[in-house]
C-alpha cells in the first residue's frame, strides 16, 4: 500500500477540481444553448458552449485516468486511530466522487449529443449531488487537519510515492 500520492495523482486531483469548478462558473451559456435547442431545434454556437462540452469530456478522460491509477496502485491508508465510521464515510465519499466524475460528464454528453432530455435532467441532478459531495469531501479534509490533527491534507499537496 502506498504511503502517499504520486505527482501525477496530485496533478490529476487538482486539474479535475479546477475543470469542474470552471464548469459550475461558466455553465450559463450551456444552459441557454440547451433551452434553445429544446425550444427551437437549434442554438447559437459560442466559445463558452464549446468550452463546456470539451471541458466535460476532459474531466471524464482525466477521471478515468485517475481511477485507473488508483485501481493499479491503491490509495494510502487513513490514519490508524481514525474511528471506523469515519473510515467508512471517507471510503463512501471517495467512491461517490469517482462515480460522479464519470456519470456527470457522461450524462451531459448523452444529453447534448443525443438530445435526450432525461439525460439532461439527470445531469442537472447529478451536478447538484456532486457539489454536495465535494463539500463533504472538503469538510472531511478540514476536519482531518483541524480536529484530528492528521496529515491527510498534506498528501494531496506533496508527492510521497
Amino acid at each position: 500500500m502506498p504511503h502517499g500520492y504520486t505527482r501525477t495523482q496530485i496533478i490529476l486531483h487538482w486539474a479535475i477540481f479546477l475543470l469542474i469548478a470552471a464548469q459550475f462558473v461558466f455553465h450559463d451559456a450551456m444552459s441557454e444553448a440547451w433551452r434553445s435547442l429544446m425550444r427551437t431545434g437549434g442554438y447559437e454556437a459560442n466559445a463558452l458552449v464549446a468550452q463546456h462540452v470539451f471541458t466535460g469530456l476532459a474531466v471524464l478522460a482525466l477521471a478515468i485516468w485517475r481511477l485507473a491509477i488508483k485501481l493499479r496502485r491503491g490509495a494510502p491508508p487513513l490514519p490508524e486511530n481514525e474511528p471506523a465510521v469515519l473510515k467508512l464515510a471517507a471510503h463512501a465519499t471517495h467512491v461517490t466522487l469517482y462515480l460522479l466524475m464519470i456519470l456527470v460528464p457522461v450524462s451531459g454528453a448523452v444529453a447534448w449529443f443525443g438530445g435526450i432530455e432525461n439525460a439532461a435532467e439527470g445531469h442537472e441532478l447529478l451536478k447538484t449531488v456532486l457539489l454536495i459531495v465535494v463539500l463533504i469531501h472538503f469538510l472531511g479534509a478540514v476536519a482531518q487537519r483541524v480536529i484530528f490533527k492528521s496529515d491527510v491534507m498534506t498528501r494531496m499537496v506533496r508527492p510521497n510515492p
